[in-house]
């Protein structure tokens, strides 16, 4: 049986066009590892947060196309948490938890499985080494109580990313995320320093460990059989490793 995986989200999972290249949304590479009874459809948009996305109609028209035994992802946080900006703040106590349960509705009124990630964490770490643990301030952890509050499935990919940045290190990090020096690449002419967006690789990496947490996810069986089990990513060094 096929299905449509659609995924509502901001710039870490969004496409990116040339213009923005080489820098990549983790949704770019969640097709691979599936083969094609299931179809990812990735409606995340660049700057987007829970409130502005829903302003803007974005998951209305998800909600058009979504059919029953569908699943909609719902990753936000990073641009919900911008106090600076009332289009996009979404107050992490009050209107964050709302907002996300608009989201489970819509999903749930198409016959569709919702299903929350924990912001995608940022490369922050500690005098101690440590990845930060409020590298995305308290999304992270209020995405994880809505999500037990509605019985709402859940993939931690804070936790998993945060994981991964700790294994590398604050340096071997780095070449995750999107570090380019002056007149490295056309599109950034000046460099770039950002530990928020990822690079190709990057991008690659975080895909994996969406797929990981969909295969250790006893909610999302259904979902979880159609991944491909000779998936490959690579890791660094250019080590391969199977899903």
């Amino acid at each position: 049986m096929s299905c449509t995986l659609f995924i509502a989200g901001d710039s870490t999972a969004a496409l990116k066009g040339a213009s923005e290249k080489p820098m990549t949304g983790w949704g770019e590479y969640l097709q691979g590892y599936f083969g094609p009874s299931v179809q990812v459809d990735n409606r995340a948009v660049n700057g987007r947060s829970t409130k502005s996305f829903l302003a803007e109609g974005r998951l209305a028209a998800i909600e058009k196309d979504l059919q029953a035994g569908d699943y909609l992802f719902i990753q936000f946080g990073h641009n919900d948490g911008k106090q600076e900006d009332p289009a996009r703040y979404a107050d992490p106590e009050r209107d964050y938890p709302g907002n996300l349960q608009r989201f489970i509705a819509c999903a749930r009124r198409a016959g569709a499985a919702p299903v929350l990630l924990t912001s995608v964490s940022r490369r922050r770490f500690l005098e101690d080494g440590a990845p930060d643990p409020l590298a995305v301030g308290a999304y992270p952890e209020v995405m994880r109580q809505v999500a037990a509050e509605t019985n709402t499935p859940l993939l931690d990919i804070f936790a998993a990313s945060q994981q991964l940045y700790g294994a590398l290190g604050q340096e071997g990090s780095r070449h995750l995320f999107m570090h380019l020096p002056e007149r490295a690449h056309p599109n950034y002419p000046d460099g770039i320093s950002d530990d928020t967006h990822f690079s190709d690789v990057g991008a690659r990496q975080i895909a994996r460990l969406v797929a990981q947490a969909i295969k250790q996810c006893d909610a999302l069986q259904q979902l979880r059989s159609h991944l491909i089990g000779s998936a490959e990513a690579v890791l660094p060094g250019g080590e391969v490793r199977p899903l």
